[in-house]
């Protein structure tokens, strides 16, 4: 199972894939693209600027479509990510991302985790940098999940985390396991309950 968790900065992404891969035997968690570029020479701007996050976009593309990457492979971070911090500086979604390579990335993905901001992660998680950023990307980021604007992943599978943290593995892993078991060309309707 391909998995990509995506959700602004702060939300426990990264926690999520690392216990993710510890429960799902055979898993491997795919580089960040922001290590990629960096170990690729990248140099970014602090804070990130528009030009970076259109070059996160495309690399993250890219990884999702990388052939060396095994079928079972949680990616933290999807080209969503950063077209959401790009709509959340002003940008138009339509202007900076061509649909072709995003409806490309996302059939390379079985599930698309979504973690949100919620009272829990406010209360729980460490405070973050850019705190009116991580706000609007939040947003934007759900906004583009449920519009689809570009109709660039209608077809992928969404999962969106506002429960307590500490079920959040357990839901993905219901996801996954009714995902493996569901008949070529039903609907995806969600975990199981309990």
């Amino acid at each position: 199972m391909r998995i990509g968790v995506s959700g602004t900065h702060g939300t426990g992404k990264t926690t999520l894939v690392e216990a993710l891969c510890a429960r799902l035997p055979g898993h491997v968690v795919a580089d960040e693209p922001y290590h990629l570029l960096e170990d690729e020479g990248y140099e970014f701007q602090y804070p990130p600027s528009p030009e970076d996050y259109r070059a996160l976009m495309a690399r993250s593309a890219r990884s999702l479509c990388s052939p060396p990457s095994p079928s079972d492979t949680i990616f933290d971070r999807t080209p969503l990510d950063y077209l959401a911090y790009l709509v959340a500086a002003g940008a138009d979604p339509s202007e900076e991302a061509d649909h072709s390579p995003l409806s490309v990335a996302f059939t390379h993905l079985d599930l698309l985790v979504i973690t949100v901001i919620t009272a829990e992660t406010e209360r729980l998680l460490p405070a973050t940098e850019w705190p009116g950023l991580r706000t609007r990307m939040n947003d934007a980021l759900l906004e583009l999940v449920y519009d689809d604007p570009l109709r660039a992943w209608t077809d992928t599978p969404v999962l969106e985390l506002g429960g307590p943290l500490d079920g959040r593995v357990d839901l993905v892993l219901g996801a996954a396991a009714q995902l493996g078991r569901r008949e070529p060309g039903t609907a995806y309707t969600g975990p199981s309950p309990g």
